[in-house]
């Protein structure tokens, strides 16, 4: 395996990484916690808000693992009633529209972490500055909006239709469930 496509491995799943590693870790930290209460009646402050910051983080690097499988929330239901490519048409401007505020929301979180939050704002019990807390914001709005751009090229050009598994085993059951109530 060359270099290269190691490296693309690695970033094509970097939210799958981060999100496995965070979940442990605030569970484990979690999990010291509560031992540490019951066990030694003793409490450590920052492993509380620490698994908090991890979780968020958890949460919007989960979004956009979500996004990259097309198993992220969003209706889309009532294009099943469309013809097939103008329900293609619709859900690529609705994507396109998700890209739209995603952009925008990048450049008001990156000018609100970078250009108008005070450097002084200091987590409450870990001390280091909010700014850090908050760089989740651009980076996950960034990575959702590589990976909408990622499944819509794989859809529209390749050819090749990334869904979320659950959705397509509750398609295969509706067919089923169809065929089994069609009159013979």
């Amino acid at each position: 395996m060359s270099i290269g496509t190691l490296l693309f491995k690695i970033v094509d799943n970097i939210e799958n990484v981060i999100c496995r590693t965070l979940l442990a870790s605030f569970v484990v930290l979690l999990f010291a916690q509560i031992i540490s209460r019951q066990v030694f009646n003793h409490s450590l402050s920052w492993t509380e808000e620490l698994s908090t910051y991890m979780f968020v983080w958890f949460v919007y690097f989960g979004a956009s693992y979500a996004t990259k499988l097309a198993a992220h929330n969003r209706v889309t239901f009532q294009f099943k009633f469309f013809p097939p490519i103008v329900a293609v048409i619709s859900e690529a401007i609705a994507d396109l529209i998700w890209v739209c505020f995603n952009g925008y929301f990048v450049y008001l979180s990156y000018d609100f972490v970078f250009n108008k939050m005070n450097l002084f704002w200091k987590s409450q019990t870990l001390g280091f500055p909010m700014k850090y807390v908050y760089m989740i914001l651009p980076i996950a709005f960034a990575l959702m909006t590589i990976r909408i751009l990622q499944v819509n090229y794989y859809k529209l050009v390749k050819g090749i239709d990334i869904r979320d598994p659950e959705s397509l085993e509750v398609e295969k059951l509706i067919e089923s469930s169809d065929q089994h109530n069609k009159p013979s």
